[in-house]
């Protein structure tokens, strides 16, 4: 696993291979960004990374300068990997975020999940990345789920990642999908298209 560009460029993680997680290809991580920096400053913007799996968006998301990751995991194992990585990461430089005096991690991975958490989360986010297993029966929901919650700020956007059977356009907000080997994405943002 490897982080593209950014202040952490070149950095690897070795994933175990006794990991079920399906990171994100760097080939797909790569292309899906390129696409993103057309959409979003990753500057200072608060982000989201659900069913983070090895972390290796979270990572890429700190590492492009996102102010906050929060990143969201079940899998005990996978959650303890993230915060290992992001402890190499930032152990000679703690990358923390100055919140009303106090100094709180920018990167905070959570073991949790992912559904409970969106149904009790009140934060809003600049930017949200869902790489759920592509054959979860639930996955056709996130869309709306992440829509209602209005957890996603206005112009913000909202990446899911998924396998070829399923298809997003002609959800209100979807703007725009990509598809790198058998890896999809489908873009969405706050702001419904205009023939929508």
């Amino acid at each position: 696993m490897r982080i593209i560009t950014g202040k952490y460029k070149g950095r690897h993680f070795d994933i175990p291979r006794t990991f079920k997680a399906r990171p994100t290809t760097d080939f797909a991580k790569e292309n899906i960004f390129n696409v993103l920096n057309g959409y979003i400053d990753f500057e200072n913007a608060t982000a989201l990374d659900l069913f983070s799996g090895t972390g290796s968006i979270s990572l890429e998301l700190l590492s492009r300068g996102c102010r906050q990751v929060i990143s969201i995991e079940a899998d005990r194992d996978h959650h303890r990997f993230i915060r290992e990585c992001t402890k190499k990461l930032t152990e000679s430089s703690p990358v923390l975020l100055q919140e009303k005096g106090t100094a709180i991690p920018a990167i905070i991975p959570i073991r949790g999940d992912v559904f409970r958490f969106l149904k009790s989360c009140s934060q809003q986010f600049d930017f949200i990345f869902a790489d759920p297993p592509y054959a979860m029966k639930e996955i056709r929901l996130i869309p709306d789920i992440i829509m209602k919650k209005n957890i996603l700020r206005e112009g913000g956007i909202f990446v899911l990642e998924h396998g070829k059977d399923n298809n997003f356009t002609q959800h209100p907000h979807f703007i725009e999908h990509r598809s790198y080997g058998s890896v999809n994405f489908s873009l969405f943002t706050l702001t419904a298209r205009a023939d929508g």
